[in-house]
């Protein structure tokens, strides 16, 4: 039995909302958890930067391309519930979005460069906010990062025709910290002003110790020797004694 005109009418709404929700639900998502590389490895976490295991394998879908571009979606942790993947290539979020969103893509690779086999030099390791050269206008620039976090990481498969993949959200990631210089009230302190008044004393009879023994020097030296000018020349006159001589004999033979 056929819908009449106003039956039909009445179904297309809700056709159209559930077609719309098919289309919002079709991003597929792989199970695996980006993992912070091994603790042992010297520079894991900084002040800017972190470092990730590369994800191996983990996108030889069916519906991913060998050009399909996989990006790196680094967010504050409280920000990544409000993730919205970009539809186009044109609404990448960068870096200089970070402050307003809580989020940007950044590390863009395919899957070739991720293979599940043990690969040669290629991208054994993800540093996340390690590019200090590129604009954090650009898209896909590796900024570093602004602040201690904590960070949430997932891996987003685009394509042309938008979102394709996802992973899941990595655990929280915190940053390094510089530690602060603090003064403790106290008896530390009580003690750095002994130790500073001691130093003070020990420098002054030290520098009295080298003016007394340069004045001494100097005394001793000057004593010692003939103050003359040193324009000044002896001049001594010639004194022959005339014993000395023996006159010659008048009249010799």
């Amino acid at each position: 039995m056929g819908l009449s005109g106003g039956q039909s009418g009445l179904l297309m709404p809700p056709l159209l909302l559930l077609i719309c929700l098919q289309l919002g639900t079709g991003l597929e998502r792989i199970d695996y958890v980006p993992q912070l590389a091994s603790a042992t490895l010297a520079g894991t976490l900084t002040q800017s930067t972190f470092t990730l295991e590369q994800p191996r394998g983990q996108f030889s879908r069916l519906n991913i391309s060998d050009v399909d571009p996989i990006w790196l979606v680094v967010a504050l942790s409280n920000a990544s519930q409000n993730f919205v993947a970009p539809q186009r290539v044109e609404d990448t979020p960068v870096p200089a979005d970070f402050l307003q969103k809580g989020y940007f893509l950044t590390l863009m690779a395919n899957r070739a460069l991720y293979p599940g086999s043990q690969p040669g030099n290629q991208l054994r390791l993800l540093r996340v906010g390690n590019d200090t050269g590129c604009s954090p206008t650009t898209r896909g620039c590796n900024h570093p990062l602004p602040g201690p976090g904590p960070y949430r990481v997932k891996f987003l498969v685009m394509s042309d025709r938008g979102p394709v993949a996802e992973t899941e959200w990595s655990s929280d990631t915190r940053l390094q910290q510089a530690e602060a210089l603090q003064t403790t009230p106290g008896l530390q302190s009580a003690g750095t002003v002994v130790i500073i008044a001691i130093l003070s004393v020990l420098l002054a009879v030290l520098l009295m110790a080298l003016l007394g023994l340069l004045i001494y020097t100097c005394y001793d030296t000057c004593g010692s020797t003939p103050i003359s000018g040193p324009g000044e020349l002896a001049f001594m006159r010639r004194y022959n004694p005339h014993h000395v001589f023996s006159r010659p004999a008048a009249g010799g033979s």
